[in-house]
């Protein structure tokens, strides 16, 4: 399944606006072959824009969840799209997927959030798995500082996830995570992640770009720079079950070892 990675910030505080970079970007990925289209970290509204998350945040079934199953539909292809979901008084930082026919798939909240900022504005999520089926691929979500704990990725290796999607707002100095702690992911789960960033100055942070999706070899598959980019890449199941047979991590483990770890 062909991959596309939207590195781009949008127009943070303006859900129309980045609806339309959607739906630009969504006719380049269908038009180059895409069947799966990620965005980044928080892209509906954009990321630093303080108070406004409250304001602009909605239910995974509002109306921006109906317009990207619009754009989804017209395109042709699924959407893993990010934005901060309304639930009574409680906001999450959230993913949600859509398939290609406009339907609802999965909802994600982000577990474990990052610094002063993200606590102040956010409840963090309870469920660790969230995944579904696209083009016969086992797609599971986590977000930005989520993927920094093992035990995450480990939970979606354990539970059948063949591509792990990862919108992030990664920002300087902590690039190394897209450059190297991505790549070993992969290969110590044995899945596919790919892994979506935000670019440019934003308020106080500056995202480094750099998105990726690696493979179950701890190989790139495609790598964006620093600026605003879409960068494609596919998802061969074939070579993720050949890679699983030659690297049988998940077969050799020796969970009762590992009790005192949690």
């Amino acid at each position: 399944m062909r991959t596309a990675l939207l590195q781009s910030s949008g127009r943070p505080g303006s859900t129309v606006e980045n609806l339309k970079v959607l739906d630009e970007a969504a006719g380049r990925a269908a038009a180059a072959g895409a069947g799966l289209l990620v965005t980044p970290e928080m892209f509906l509204t954009g990321y630093a824009i303080g108070d406004a998350i409250g304001r602009l945040a909605e239910p995974a079934d509002g109306e921006c969840a109906d317009a990207i199953a619009e754009i989804a539909t017209n395109h042709g292809l699924a959407i893993a799209y990010a934005y901060p979901e309304r639930d009574g008084d409680a906001v999450f930082n959230s993913a949600q997927l859509i398939s290609a026919d406009g339907t609802r798939l999965a909802n994600y909240r982000k577990t474990h959030l990052f610094g002063c900022f993200e606590r102040d504005h956010f409840t963090p999520g309870g469920q660790q798995i969230a995944q579904a089926e696209i083009n016969g691929v086992r797609v599971g979500i986590l977000i930005c500082y989520d993927v920094e704990f093992p035990e995450n990725v480990r939970a979606h290796a354990l539970a059948g996830t063949d591509l792990l999607v990862v919108p992030t707002a990664q920002m300087h100095p902590f690039q190394f995570v897209a450059e190297s702690m991505i790549p070993v992911r992969a290969f110590e789960n044995q899945m596919y992640v790919a892994y979506v960033n935000r670019a440019g100055q934003e308020g106080e942070f500056e995202f480094v770009g750099l998105s990726t999706l690696a493979g179950p070899d701890g190989i790139a598959r495609t790598r964006a720079g620093r600026a605003e980019d879409l960068v494609l890449a596919d998802v061969d199941p074939a070579f993720l079950a050949a890679s699983r047979e030659a690297n049988p991590y998940l077969l050799d483990r020796r969970p009762g070892l590992y009790g005192p770890l949690v």
